[in-house]
């Protein structure tokens, strides 16, 4: 029987993830305590019923009794009857803590507001399940469509090491620093756009404004370089069993030259035929500035 545990943290898209589970034919069921997954199991195999593939969501609302997930995924990893799958969904806490504030609900944790320091108290409670996961999938820049993507590819696109992806994002300094990042460059070293007339007003994502940036030579090294040092940390994670590398990129506003860079280190990872994913943090918000 193919079993797929899914865990992680509350308002990372369990949920969402369920019903897509649920789509693909499997038997779905969310709250689930831990121990009483044997009970479903031994009724979902008797002749009667016969479901052939079921999902859990389990988590931290079953209280006390989420201690005993451990326990059972190793017991249900020793059986030759079962194929276990265990999915641990995890976002970015300022996203979190958005997707709570937008959606005017409490966190189940303690039944109050979605605090930074509660989403941290409830990573760390989720550690040890993390460690033993059999895939992370890290939903802060994805949308439902992206969602669905990366679900396909990783349980339906073949081995765990090809649903590794490079995050790269583009941040304004003035906004603030992006924690959820691995690495990060600072690319205010580069010609600014924006104290050109004809370019203030347009985005990293324009020609004009690239081609500015990269009239200098800089620009260029620069992009080589970054991409050099990344590949070679790529091979590295995926050897160590990671899931993904969060790269970004700041300039003052987030809306010129990280937004270029972020572009073009992208198309490189590309061209390698990675998976890539790039997120401006803040280019909606510059432009509604001004």
């Amino acid at each position: 029987m193919e079993v797929v545990i899914i865990t992680g943290m509350s308002g990372a898209g369990r949920s969402r993830a369920a019903n897509w589970f649920e789509d693909q034919g499997y038997y779905c069921i969310d709250n689930m305590p831990p121990a009483l997954i044997y009970n479903f199991l031994e009724m979902a195999s008797s002749a009667e019923n016969d479901i052939p593939k079921a999902v859990f969501v389990a988590d931290l609302r079953s209280r006390n009794f989420f201690g005993e997930l451990i326990d059972v995924i190793d017991d249900l990893r020793s059986r030759s009857d079962i194929e276990l799958t265990v999915l641990y969904m995890e976002a970015d806490v300022s996203e979190i803590v958005r997707r709570y504030n937008e959606v005017r609900r409490n966190h189940p944790l303690t039944g109050g507001q979605a605090s930074v320091n509660v989403i941290e108290d409830e990573r760390e409670k989720l550690r040890g399940i993390r460690q033993i996961a059999d895939l992370v999938l890290d939903t802060s820049n994805l949308k439902l469509p992206e969602l669905v993507e990366e679900l396909d590819r990783m349980f339906f696109g073949g081995a765990v090491s090809s649903t590794f992806t490079v995050n790269i994002s583009s941040f304004g300094f003035k906004y603030g620093i992006p924690t959820e990042s691995d690495v990060m460059f600072d690319v205010r070293f580069l010609p600014n756009p924006f104290y050109v007339p004809s370019l203030k007003k347009l985005s990293g994502n324009n020609k004009k404004v690239r081609d500015y940036i990269f009239k200098s030579e800089l620009a260029g090294e620069f992009v080589e370089s970054v991409h050099s040092l990344l590949a070679s940390m790529v091979k590295g994670y995926i050897k160590e069993g990671k899931y993904h590398l969060n790269i970004a990129f700041g300039c003052t506003g987030g809306h010129h030259r990280s937004v270029a860079i972020a572009n073009a280190v992208a198309e490189e990872f590309e061209k390698d035929g990675m998976r890539v994913r790039i997120h401006h943090r803040d280019l909606a918000l510059q432009n509604k500035k001004g």
